[in-house]
């Protein structure tokens, strides 16, 4: 190897290992950063007196719950409950039968004789929209009492009694119009559930990583709350109706900024959902998320996609440097050259198992082993990457939420 080519080849490493170091430190790093801000600084006991008066004085912000549902007569059963009896001194809970074809509407009427804060209304059958559930999120917005929309799904169920509270408490700062939480997956034996909570785990560290540092990007549908004066001010989902998806992530793109996001990370904020069993059911879900990612605005798409590429040449590198070292073509070769690129990959490798599996925890999820971070760490952005080339090339068509 010349001269030349030793430089080249550190330097690209050098590169490489800047660029992880400042990825992993600003972004990754958010969420374990923000769990420790709340445990020791947020959520204080209030013993001064005077504090106290003024937090009484406080007037209570009404909440509306929006949940759609579309042939969910089992979760339902399951899970509306847990939302309907929160302890929170003012919400409703509006449910949108988005044309259910099964007994949706015999269990929501159910309900309503049960808890007098549940609402219904519906999309009719026949409704030609090109996509039914941001038609169900505006009539449940235009249908709402109170001045703040919290969003989950019928298959979630919130980590406690106290999950509204602690989802408001992220406006607390006036200025805020915007609350991102974490929304999980139960836990199962598979390989596929493995597949799903690794994939949920990353995409939550850096989503809300990048809001916690001020570069917010979306938020996921199963946790996600923002002002209905603010929903209407920038006339909805107006100009993301030809997508079919992006009712969550494409909008918070479209509306969050530096200064009206906030992200409540304590446990009882979470909600756990009903994971995908198969893997044609989470292809399905992964490709109808990225399908979006194309809109997203410049700055997020930049930062996105700077990591997976930098993973790519990180393994070249690998390849490229082991490969000609034990050919052994030049008797000089630069050991240390392969070195630092062994080092900087194995570092790498440590520090994500470590960032990972400490989302894990914080997450309240199985650990992951270390063959899930070899098989994943290649896999995951292969795939999405498949899946984006085969976005661009294909004809639209319906995918269902």
């Amino acid at each position: 190897m010349s001269v030349q080519g030793e430089w080249i080849l550190l330097a690209v490493t050098g590169v490489v290992a800047l660029f992880y170091l400042y990825y992993y430190t600003r972004y990754l790093s958010g969420v374990q950063r923000r769990v420790r801000h709340q445990t020791h600084h947020r959520f204080r006991w209030k013993n001064n007196e005077s504090e106290a008066i003024t937090a009484a004085e406080t007037p209570i912000k009404g909440v509306s719950v929006i949940v759609c549902a579309r042939n969910e007569e089992d979760n339902l059963q399951h899970y509306l409950q847990a939302l309907c009896s929160q302890k929170y001194p003012l919400f409703e809970v509006i449910v949108v039968n988005d044309g259910s074809e099964d007994n949706t509407q015999t269990v929501l009427e159910h309900y309503t004789q049960l808890f007098r804060n549940l609402r219904l209304t519906f999309v009719p059958r026949n409704a030609w929209v090109s996509s039914s559930k941001k038609l169900a999120l505006t009539l449940a917005a235009k249908a709402a009492r109170y001045d703040y929309l919290l969003l989950t799904d019928a298959d979630c169920r919130p980590e406690s009694p106290n999950w509204i509270t602690e989802m408001m408490r992220g406006f607390d700062n006036t200025e805020t119009e915007v609350v991102i939480g974490y929304g999980g997956y139960f836990s199962e034996h598979s390989f596929i559930n493995r597949l799903v909570r690794y994939d949920t785990v990353q995409n939550a560290l850096t989503f809300l990583g990048f809001a916690m540092s001020r570069h917010p990007y979306m938020g996921v549908g199963r946790n996600l709350a923002y002002r209905k004066d603010m929903f209407f001010r920038n006339n909805g989902f107006a100009g993301l109706l030809n997508h079919r998806a992006g009712d969550d992530d494409l909008f918070v793109n479209k509306i969050a900024n530096r200064h009206n996001t906030e992200v409540v990370l304590t446990s009882d904020s979470f909600t756990w959902s009903v994971p995908n069993r198969t893997f044609h059911d989470w292809r399905v879900q992964k490709y109808r998320h990225l399908s979006v990612s194309p809109d997203y605005r410049f700055g997020a798409k930049m930062r996105l996609v700077a990591e997976p590429v930098l993973r790519a040449a990180i393994y070249t590198l690998l390849i490229i440097s082991l490969v000609a070292f034990f050919r052994g073509d030049l008797p000089f070769y630069p050991v240390y050259a392969v070195m630092a690129v062994v080092a900087v990959f194995v570092g790498r490798l440590i520090w994500l198992y470590a960032l990972m599996n400490r989302g894990a925890h914080i997450f309240r999820t199985p650990h992951f082993l270390v063959s899930d971070l070899l098989v994943f760490d290649i896999f995951l952005p292969v795939y999405n990457l498949m899946l984006l080339i085969k976005h661009a090339f294909r004809r639209k068509k319906e995918i269902k939420w």
